[in-house]
């Protein structure tokens, strides 16, 4: 194989695979011990927490769907199944009829403020109690500089 860019030294390639598997394996576990302890997925709750973040906890919906990193029909299909369970609902934007706002409710609400206090002390107890102050900056850092690679223009509001 021949190829201008060269491959990843042995310590890149192990730090790279050990992000990766850290990764996927936190999500897993994140999202087993979501279901376990309430009714909402990884993909509720992310839905829900962009919710949370907004004024009147209502936001369009393209821009929920670019905060989730979501193709249209994804976002489409899920706010589908949570509005069915009273998590969110839609309403017509008035002033673009093919727009639409995607609105927190009560029960989101309620979901959500019941779910993050274990969430949040899973989050914590698997990352942040292993970690040293300097070693969160360091984490916070590593991620912002690979953000900015992936959407320079986004800006780091972080």
């Amino acid at each position: 194989m021949t190829t201008t860019e060269p491959w990843l030294t042995r310590d890149e390639q192990t730090a790279w695979r050990a992000w990766r598997d850290m990764q996927q394996q936190l999500d897993s576990h994140l999202g087993r011990t979501l279901a376990a302890g309430s009714d909402l997925s990884m993909a509720d709750f992310g839905v829900l927490v962009v919710l949370t973040d907004v004024p009147d906890g209502r936001t369009r919906a393209y821009e929920l769907g670019r905060a989730l990193q979501w193709e249209k029909s994804r976002l489409s299909h899920h706010l589908t199944r949570m509005e069915k369970r009273g998590l969110v609902r839609r309403e017509n934007c008035p002033s673009d009829a093919r727009g639409a706002y995607v609105v927190l409710t009560d029960a989101g609400r309620k979901a959500i403020e019941a779910a993050a206090p274990a969430h949040v002390a899973e989050v914590r107890r698997l990352v942040f109690d292993v970690l040293t102050p300097e070693q969160v900056q360091a984490m916070r850092t590593i991620a912002e500089l690979v953000l900015s690679r992936l959407d320079p223009d986004a800006g780091c509001d972080r």
